[in-house]
């Protein structure tokens, strides 16, 4: 997601299943939309991270679409990271 400001926000979902080769962009919008994946994710209780520049490359990728190879070990190192935390809870 981006800024407060509701029109220029931004997400993108991810959905990464052990043994797929990479993980896969299931949603993303702007604006209205934006504000429902980030509210679904925050309802199942699914891990939200606030970086706008990550947002911006993975929006260019389609939907159903693999995250590419030169974004794994920034998308990797976030997965993990959420794991540690939602381990700690």
């Amino acid at each position: 997601m981006s800024d407060d400001n509701s029109k220029d926000k931004k997400a993108v979902a991810l959905r990464y299943k052990e043994f797929e080769p990479a993980p896969i962009v299931v949603a993303k919008g702007e604006g209205l939309i934006a504000d429902k994946i980030i509210a679904l994710a925050n309802e199942h209780h699914v891990f939200v991270h606030d970086s706008p520049e990550l947002v911006d490359l993975l929006s260019q990728i389609d939907l159903d679409e693999y995250v590419p190879q030169t974004l794994w070990l920034v998308v990797a190192e976030l997965l993990i990271w959420a794991k540690s935390v939602e381990a700690s809870h």
